[in-house]
């Protein structure tokens, strides 16, 4: 069976890289698939950043994990990809009504493509990636929360930005 994980991934945390290992334990193979647009949300790095930074951060993994970017419906990439699992993780309990309302829509646009639900590890159920860009901002250490190659970008743009804010 073929799975795909789908989500933002502005940045890729460890949390996230969990669940691709233990989906990884469950399905055959994973589609780690990275949203290129999202109306609900705004993106700190544009999408081939993100899915460059996913792929350094699973390339470990082996050749049943792939990494690829979608736009548009979900569950028509789910079709595409001959995918009939669609893995979401849940943090916190708040994470549940949106997931299940998703999963909703998601079983009457294709009764044949299922969602699970996979909770979050009680050490990572904290870590989101809007938690870990705030961190960042203010000088916290994130290295216990995100992938090197993530904390390597991330500090890489800011050294950018400090000096073009130098240069002013």
């Amino acid at each position: 069976m073929k799975a795909i994980y789908p989500g933002t991934f502005d940045p890729i945390t460890n949390g996230h890289l969990d669940l691709v290992k233990r989906t990884r334990e469950i399905f055959d193979n994973v589609i780690v698939c990275v949203a290129e647009d999202n109306n609900l949300k705004t993106t700190m790095f544009n999408a081939a950043d993100r899915i460059a930074m996913v792929q350094d951060a699973v390339d470990s993994f082996g050749l049943d994990v792939e990494v690829r970017g979608f736009s548009g419906l979900l569950i028509d990439f789910a079709r595409t990809n001959n995918a009939n699992v669609i893995v979401r993780g849940l943090r916190a309990f708040s994470d549940y009504e949106y997931e299940f309302q998703m999963s909703a829509i998601n079983y009457r646009l294709d009764a044949g493509i299922h969602t699970i639900f996979l909770p979050s590890r009680d050490d990572m159920h904290f870590i989101s990636s809007r938690m870990i860009k705030s961190v960042f901002d203010i000088g916290g250490d994130i290295s216990s929360f995100v992938p090197a190659n993530v904390e390597k970008t991330l500090k890489s743009m800011q050294a950018k930005q400090n000096i073009a804010i130098n240069c002013r």
